[in-house]
């Protein structure tokens, strides 16, 4: 029974995953439509053509790989003069067009912590409302009632950011500004008590935060804060990729995803149905979020390149040749392409040894 219940949950969560792709291209598509745009082909799956229909301008697929889709636009890529060329648009239009994808995503995830989040009894804030005995924050100097405004510089709005903040710090030097009282306090190097885990040093939370009451107000209120607070995180680890600070063993490609729901899956399941499927819901919001961020890196061959793109025609106000967008996206593409292998490399090595490429 276990079994066919753990099933089904993998299910829905690749069922979450179409549509997480689904959601992103439709971005594309529905902008694209409201702005006059010819849409040639509306694809969900990469590969081989499953199943596809034509209305209008427009052919609909179904296609063999689940793993992206594609709204191909008439002049997108090449110097159309058709009047309903992505390249004949006004570019504040394109703009829309291009961003959309992300911004949907960005919404899905929002939409999925709202579910969540409406299912907890009260939600968690950022004040200290008591520490546990031998605390070492609170030998630190902090005390009942102190509000987290920053750790390590960064700026913590919720639990979220707190939880992160302090997953990502080091435990023997923490420079902590709490809000006491409307005053700014600063403890710089307060060490904390520490645990190992997978050989790295963690930071062991030694205190409780006061509850807030949920309301209809509280929960809209918090699930656009954990959503803006999921966002952060992950363009703090983009950077902290580039800085060296994480690396290539903390990042997950599709096997490591595939991995990362299989294991959310059966830890859920071992309080319950609804908790497994909790489980499942924030994964995929997660990866909604991260794909809707990461769209947006100014990257050739994501869309965050063709923002770029646009942005510097609007200043030079006349159009790079499409040839050399293209140009440019291809060896974006290859790029990215080897970098996803890398990753699965990684991942696949690390389920293997334990351990990724990055040790």
């Amino acid at each position: 029974m276990i079994v066919i219940v753990k099933v089904i949950l993998i299910i829905i969560a690749v069922l979450l995953f179409g549509f997480m792709i689904f959601i992103h291209e439709f971005g594309h598509f529905f902008t694209a439509k409201l702005s006059g745009i010819r849409v040639n082909e509306f694809a969900i799956g990469m590969g081989p053509t499953l199943f596809h229909f034509q209305k209008g301008e427009t052919k609909y697929a179904l296609r063999l790989f689940p793993i992206g889709g594609f709204c191909a636009m008439e002049g997108e890529d090449t110097d159309s003069p058709d009047n309903g060329a992505f390249n004949n648009k006004p570019i504040w239009k394109r703009i829309i067009v291009i961003s959309m994808g992300a911004i949907m995503n960005i919404l899905f995830g929002l939409v999925l912590m709202m579910i969540i989040l409406g299912q907890e009894p009260a939600f968690t804030s950022t004040t200290i409302a008591q520490f546990t005995k031998n605390s070492a924050l609170q030998s630190a100097g902090l005390k009942t009632g102190d509000t987290f405004v920053s750790i390590d510089h960064y700026r913590i709005r919720g639990d979220k950011d707190l939880n992160f903040a302090l997953a990502t710090a080091n435990p023997d030097s923490v420079d902590i500004e709490i809000n006491r009282s409307g005053k700014l306090l600063h403890f710089d190097d307060v060490k904390f008590h520490s645990q190992i885990l997978k050989g790295k040093k963690y930071v062991t939370i030694d205190f409780y935060v006061l509850p807030i009451r949920k309301t209809a107000g509280t929960l809209i209120q918090k699930s656009a804060q954990d959503t803006v607070s999921t966002v952060r995180m992950v363009w703090y680890s983009l950077l902290g990729l580039l800085s060296g600070k994480f690396g290539l063993n903390d990042m997950a490609g599709p096997v490591g995803a595939a991995d990362a729901v299989g294991q959310a899956v059966s830890a859920g399941l071992k309080q319950s149905f609804l908790s497994g499927l909790n489980n499942v819901l924030y994964i995929m919001m997660l990866f909604t979020v991260n794909l809707g961020v990461f769209n947006l890196i100014p990257f050739p061959a994501l869309d965050g390149g063709k923002l770029f793109f646009l942005i510097i025609e609007a200043i030079r106000r006349k159009p790079i040749k499409a040839q050399y967008q293209v140009a440019v996206e291809t060896v974006g593409f290859v790029l990215l392409m080897g970098f996803m292998l890398l990753v699965t490399y990684s991942d696949i090595l690390r389920l293997v040894t334990g351990k990724g490429l990055g040790g």
